[in-house]
């Protein structure tokens, strides 16, 4: 059974050193979410402040190690620590991500890119099948940032994604930071990407900034960096995806040079304010997180 639903507004990545600031503060923020594997030990403190946040606000909870694109079989120890958590604080949502993180026993620190052909959708399909059933929920799966294009691919990545969607029934997370890292490094308009995602199964929005350098032949690479505020040009995008979808649960990613909760709530507020500017036309409907 889905849980309820996440608010359409912005929500907050939760880092320990805001823990007092959210409990003794409590700010206006429409959620906060968590990387499932952050939480996946049997107790502590990180336990004990989250436990105290899940009673004030919507928790959506985001996974980062189910390696959903892998060869090989899901990790099923992974999925039953993860289903514990999730029956441990029933979050309104649960996200992972379109890629690979694991070979046979190693598990790797990244999210890695994968071919898109009838092969590997067939797979994937399957992979989130089964994490649906152990869940017994569903989920949605992100779009992933890229930096490189496999020759072997023959669907194009929005078609991959809206075939896994109807093939099991999850949504998706659409990540508009994403969006703008792959469209710049692959040469793509990232307005056309958005223009032709399936918004109808967008359950949740990401939003956060990139790094910028320039590769080998002196072009513009971004760089999925989480590390800044959210950069104009992709708030650009988010306006633009918002005419499209609607009011849609949004959060704000900061996981690296974690700044002062101000900071962040701050980025929070401009994203509600989006947000609400996008409830004005009637005939919108909220989407299901």
């Amino acid at each position: 059974m889905d849980a309820q639903r996440l608010p359409c507004r912005a929500g907050l990545g939760l880092k320990p050193q805001h823990y007092a600031d959210i409990l003794d503060g409590k700010p206006d923020i429409g959620f906060f979410e968590v990387h499932a594997e952050n939480y996946m030990g049997a107790g502590g403190p990180p336990h004990r402040y989250l436990a105290a946040i899940v009673e004030r606000y919507p928790l959506s909870l985001h996974g980062v190690g189910l390696s959903i694109g892998g060869e090989g079989a899901l990790n099923g120890d992974h999925l039953h620590r993860l289903r514990g958590l999730i029956d441990r604080y029933q979050p309104q949502s649960f996200s992972e991500h379109l890629a690979w993180s694991s070979h046979g026993e190693t598990s790797l620190n990244d999210l890695l890119p994968l071919p898109y052909t009838e092969a590997t959708l067939d797979r994937v399909v399957a992979h989130v099948d089964t994490v649906q059933q152990a869940l017994g929920r569903s989920m949605l799966l992100e779009n992933p940032s890229t930096y490189v294009l496999f020759a072997e691919s023959t669907i194009d990545e929005i078609d991959f994604l809206a075939a896994i969607a109807q093939r099991t029934g999850c949504g998706l997370l659409l990540d508009v930071n994403n969006v703008m890292v792959s469209s710049v490094n692959h040469g793509l308009d990232p307005y056309t990407y958005i223009d032709r995602f399936p918004v109808q199964a967008v359950g949740e929005i990401h939003l956060a900034g990139y790094d910028e350098t320039t590769d080998a032949a002196g072009e513009r690479l971004l760089i999925d960096a989480h590390g800044s505020r959210v950069s104009p040009d992709v708030f650009a995008l988010f306006r633009h995806a918002l005419g499209r979808t609607g009011p849609v649960p949004t959060l704000v990613e900061w996981d690296n040079n974690v700044p002062a909760f101000a900071v962040l709530a701050d980025e929070a507020r401009i994203v509600d304010l989006a947000i609400a500017e996008a409830r004005a036309p009637g005939d919108r409907r909220e989407r299901v997180a």
